[in-house]
């Protein structure tokens, strides 16, 4: 057999993005490393020293908690151990994003240390990775372009510079973004030349970068396009994605629009423009491509004007590669799965560097032989784009196991099912995929046109392109039910995690993960989920004090009557800030600290208009917007805010400030062998008040350190935590597998429990992997996934057996 490809993945690094960083090389590494390729990740952290890591340190969710891990535990490369290791491999594969990953400084390095690499030169990053120099390097070529300033940080007359650019420009808004900074990370939108010196001033003073460019604000409709080069070396432009985003009230396609999915953006692929419109996008970001000296791959932001110029913005030499990310959508849309166009990357690299590609080994188990599962997500809940992320990651799991062979299906907002073809799995919101399967028929023709195009030029060989097509299928959910052999649950909220679709499967006895309907229905409710373990106090085990509210007690209240109610509430529970959630959705939904009647009239005025979301500073000291639930509320808990120790991670150390000896956890179980086991619980850092949606699902926000660091918490503690939970989801009836969300006390184990949640969240990022790959031996995410489909498919023919005997 043809020896494997070593392939170093190199990730991390010191720019603001390196948390999208970590979300790539998991993705890169989940979908690269097999028979035929050994993928050896190797991690620079925020100082650019560079460490070997295994496969499974990878799952950490952000770059602050494993900075602060790999501090404690392992020594950085010394510059001669680094060469080493990067002589011992065959290519190396940067997946940095910002400075010094896309800039051209780690690619002088690999040259420098003799690496072959994959992805553009030193000399290319270099020219298309300063945003000011990019446009004046396609301007003097003939390119649209719009017109900039640069400011520079050690320079003065920034003020009359602005001014003067305004003025002549006539300018009503524009954008001030780091020169030289990832393409989402301190970009602002501003409408005054006083706003702009302050936003620019605030990209110096915060050392994002020394350089900031002030441009008017783009009147046009936003495009992203991925560029691959072909067999014989010639870039190729797939399939553009068109970003739709209301861009009043000064909103951009900033951080959190770009990694987190939300209805405030929705991506067409292809994009709704003509196709002799999307010919041009393609054939200028070839050009561009040749003109910056670009290699294997790359990603091209831009914007089509009014008089249908374009105008390319930003260059990428290293696209993102998140499960969802551009790259692997549009790759999807020619026929590509994300392991096809991870490899095609892959193979560009290695002809250059004439490096010979081992041949695929005809192993495994035949698609017959696997058990099919049928992975639902997606629903009508606030949670909704989180199932989405859940749901897309299982499957994209699952597809890699000896023992199960998934296939993808949607609930709709209206609880339809679709089954889904790979290309259309890959959208980001509930919306975006029912749209696209409602108009896949008339789109057809269209797009068999564009895709036969792109895969001609991309001159594809046997094997380059495995996902077939087909057409979605709508059902109803009991002929969804009724065609299923086995069910992965990836819903949160609403149906299904209530019990109301558990008690449709246990009728009819089709085999599904997480517990059965009673359990459900109870943990949803998170005041009976407090009644229900009430008992427990005696072993250490307790709940925070509650009060249930119906809305229609506060209607047609006064300002005295909140301050007259929100006195009594503080009264009767015991804490100076209250925590106000709905009494039965998902873990993040509608969840906000009130300090003061003020906050609550607010946030009542929020829920009875029904509003989507609260926005960030709604409320006194939120951080973020808050996600509301999509159903009436009726009812509303008012919750005991619990006091914890102030817990930071700076400088790869942590910060423990004593306050309560009080900490937050979140702890996964899972049923072995017919016992409920604890599994290491995770110390969950939030960075505002409580624990936003992005710092649950979203990698690179949340920190959490599994298992809780010595000295500081105790593992005597951590042993009691442990069995304290088993004995709650014991009482709880859980089965399979879940998560419980508590605080602990940090010396003797002790828990004020939060919630239960019977389908927990199970996007790349979310700690419940990192708690299985600390269990012995470690259990890496696609093991973990099929043992929650074991435990489900066990309990199935367990109920089987128990129904015979009784007969």
């Amino acid at each position: 057999m043809t020896k494997k490809i070593k392939v170093a993945l190199l990730c991390g690094g010191p720019s603001l993005e390196r948390g999208i960083s970590l979300n790539s090389a998991r993705s890169v590494c989940d979908h690269l490393h097999s028979e035929q390729v050994e993928v050896i990740p190797i991690y620079f952290d925020h100082f650019k020293k560079a460490y070997r890591i295994s496969r499974a340190q990878l799952y950490s969710n952000t770059p602050s908690d494993f900075d602060f891990k790999l501090a404690q535990s392992a020594r950085p490369l010394s510059q001669t151990a680094l060469r080493k290791l990067l002589k011992s491999v065959d290519l190396a594969f940067p997946v940095m994003h910002g400075p010094f990953g896309e800039d051209g400084e780690i690619q002088r390095l690999l040259t420098k240390m003799g690496c072959p690499f994959i992805g553009s030169p030193e000399e290319a990053c270099k020219k298309a990775f300063d945003k000011f120099s990019a446009n004046e390097f396609i301007k003097f070529r003939g390119f649209y372009t719009l017109p900039s300033i640069v400011l520079k940080a050690h320079r003065t007359g920034h003020k009359k510079k602005i001014e003067g650019f305004f003025a002549e420009k006539k300018i009503k808004r524009a954008v001030v973004k780091p020169a030289t900074g990832g393409s989402s990370i301190a970009v602002y939108s501003v409408s005054t030349p006083e706003d702009a010196l302050k936003k620019a001033e605030e990209i110096f003073s915060k050392r994002v970068d020394t350089r900031a460019v002030i441009e008017p604000f783009c009147q046009g409709i936003e495009f992203t396009v991925i560029i691959l080069q072909n067999r014989f070396g010639m870039p190729v432009a797939i399939m553009p994605s068109e970003i739709e985003i209301s861009y009043e009230d000064h909103q951009i396609f900033d951080y959190r629009k770009k990694y987190l999915a939300s209805r405030q953006v929705t991506y067409h692929c292809p994009p709704r423009f003509e196709n002799r419109v999307i010919a041009r996008i393609q054939t200028q970001a070839e050009q561009l491509f040749t003109l910056l000296g670009m290699r294997d791959f790359a990603r091209f932001d831009g914007w089509l004007m009014p008089d249908e110029n374009i105008w390319f913005s930003d260059f990428n030499p290293i696209s993102g590669m998140e499960q969802n990310s551009f790259l692997f959508m549009q790759a999807s849309r020619i026929g590509m799965s994300h392991r096809d166009v991870l490899t095609y990357i892959l193979k560009s690299a290695c002809r250059r560097h004439t490096i010979n590609f081992p041949s695929e080994p005809v192993t495994g188990k035949k698609s017959g032989t696997k058990k099919e599962v049928n992975v639902l997500f997606g629903g009508k809940t606030a949670e909704r784009q989180v199932s989405v992320m859940s749901g897309t990651n299982a499957w994209l799991k699952l597809r890699q196991s000896h023992k199960y062979e998934p296939r993808p299906f949607l609930l709709d907002m209206d609880h339809h099912v679709w089954e889904l073809p790979y290309a259309l799995t890959l959208n980001h919101t509930v919306e975006e995929i029912t749209a696209t399967c409602k108009s896949a028929k008339q789109d057809e023709h269209r797009l068999r046109t564009l895709i036969k195009q792109v895969v001609d030029k991309l001159a594809v060989e046997k094997g380059d392109l495995t996902e077939k097509w087909f057409f979605p299928k709508k059902m109803t959910l009991k002929e969804f039910i009724r065609k299923s052999k086995n069910i992965f649950i990836g819903l949160h909220g609403g149906m299904g995690e209530d019990g109301t679709l558990q008690t449709m499967l246990e009728e009819a006895k089709v085999p599904f993960n997480g517990s059965g309907s009673e359990a459900s229905r109870l943990c949803m409710d998170k005041y009976k989920t407090a009644e229900a373990i009430k008992d427990l106090a005696k072993k250490g085990i307790y709940t925070a004090i509650k009060h249930v509210e119906t809305l229609s007690h506060f209607k047609g209240w006064k300002v005295s009557d909140f301050k007259r109610y929100f006195k009594e509430l503080k009264k009767e529970l015991g804490s100076r800030t209250i925590i106000v959630k709905p009494v039965g959705d998902g873990c993040s939904a509608g969840i906000a600290r009130l300090y003061g009647p003020k906050d609550l009239e607010i946030y009542l005025d929020f829920v009875q208009k029904g509003t989507p979301f609260i926005p960030d500073g709604s409320l006194n000291k939120q951080h973020g917007m808050i996600e509301m639930p999509t159903v009436k509320l009726n009812k509303l808990m008012f919750e005991q805010f619990i006091t914890t120790d102030k817990i930071r991670v700076i400088g790869n150390k942590l910060k423990w400030e004593v306050k309560t000896d009080w900490i937050e956890v979140t702890m996964g179980v899972l049923e072995k062998e017919g016992k409920l086991k604890a599994m290491s619980p995770s110390l969950t850092v939030a960075v505002g008040n409580i624990l936003s949606l992005e710092e649950k699902f979203q990698g690179g926000t949340g920190v959490n350190i599994t298992p809780p660091p010595a000295p500081f918490v105790k593992k005597s503690a951590i042993d009691k935590a442990k069995e304290r939970v088993e004995l709650v989801a014991k009482k709880l009836g859980i089965r399979g597998y879940a998560r419980i969300d508590a605080f602990m006390h940090r010396k003797t184990g002790q828990l004020i429990i939060i919630e239960a949640n019977t389908t927990p969240g199970l996007t790349p990022s979310t700690v419940i992997y990192h708690q299985a790959l600390e269990e012995e031996p470690p259990l890496y995410p696609t093991a973990f996934l099929e043992k929650i489909m074991d435990n489900a498919i066990e309990r199935a023919e367990e109920k089987v057996n128990k129904d015979k005997i009784r007969l």
